[in-house]
């Protein structure tokens, strides 16, 4: 009495850590597909922003800087402090941020307020990241190429869609239809709720499980340096060129070949979709090859 008796049975902790928990890989896919397509609106739109405050095409780029800037560089931040203190509804405080900024954008009357609005949802795009990641990470149940190409999936299909809306509902309606999307983060909202909830109950988990895993001899910092430098340096590049078709693809469209904005937005949808598309080989073929060689290829 009192001595349990093993039985080769997985403890419920181990099957709780090592189980794909494929519900929530979805949720915070959906969640990244609704955060990244309130993202991919701000670019979608620079051709009526432009129109409306008279901006030149530095002033656009200033628009991108600026939300790239607040959505990016406040995450390693973000991360580490969340290493430390987990924040299980921060994820869903991330989307109140985006919420706000996108319903000023609808209706500001100055090209500072825009700056101000793309800093909000850049700043709900930075706090949502980190912690989306871990849960993918937590989820994955060892897969963690396919939970990360799950996750990206939802991101990068969401990041396509600005361009289909914005042609399809704003440039025929106007700018202020921009606040019918509001339903978007509210609906993220819910659903990082319940993430939220499952995160907390499996953070305890994990962590009672941690006390109990053996040891692994750690990697080299100089080995860690040069593989975090490695990876930055492809990031940048390849977030650079997306960020600048992202930016002036529907411009140079206009300008050029003298199409219409909805028909040029419909281009940048194809471009974008084909990024998505990219995505779902990508984790599968990670796990079945090597992350390492399908990062180079």
């Amino acid at each position: 009495m009192g001595t349990s008796v093993s039985t080769g049975n997985p403890s419920p902790v181990r099957e709780v850590a090592e189980r794909t928990v494929f519900s929530i890989l979805f949720a915070i896919s959906i969640s990244h597909m609704l955060n990244d397509t309130i993202q991919s609106l701000i670019p979608s739109i620079y051709p009526m922003l432009k129109a409306s405050f008279n901006l030149k095409y530095a002033q656009i780029g200033l628009i991108t800087f600026t939300f790239n800037a607040a959505a990016s560089l406040l995450q390693p931040f973000v991360g580490s402090f969340t290493d430390k203190h987990p924040q299980p509804f921060s994820l869903a405080i991330s989307m109140c941020f985006t919420l706000t900024g996108l319903i000023m954008l609808a209706y500001v009357g100055s090209y500072p307020l825009v700056l101000l609005s793309v800093a909000l949802i850049g700043v709900g795009s930075s706090i949502f990241h980190p912690e989306a990641s871990r849960v993918a990470y937590m989820a994955s149940g060892g897969k963690r190429g396919l939970a990360q190409s799950i996750f990206q999936l939802g991101g990068n299909f969401g990041s396509s869609l600005g361009p289909l809306l914005a042609a399809l509902v704003i440039f025929v309606f106007g700018r202020g239809s921009l606040a019918w999307f509001a339903a978007v983060p509210l609906i993220a909202i819910v659903v990082l709720y319940k993430v939220g909830q499952w995160y907390r109950v499996h953070q305890a988990k994990r962590k009672k499980a941690s006390a109990f895993a053996p040891t692994r001899q750690p990697l080299s910092k100089t080995r860690i340096a040069v593989s975090v430098v490695i990876l930055l340096l492809l990031i940048f590049s390849k977030y650079f060129y997306i960020a600048s078709i992202s930016s002036y693809f529907t411009f140079y469209l206009i300008d050029r070949f003298h199409l219409s904005v909805q028909s040029a937005q419909f281009h940048l949808f194809f471009f974008l979709a084909a990024v998505a598309a990219g995505t779902i080989l990508g984790g599968p073929f990670g796990d079945r090859f090597g992350r390492k060689y399908v990062i180079w290829v």
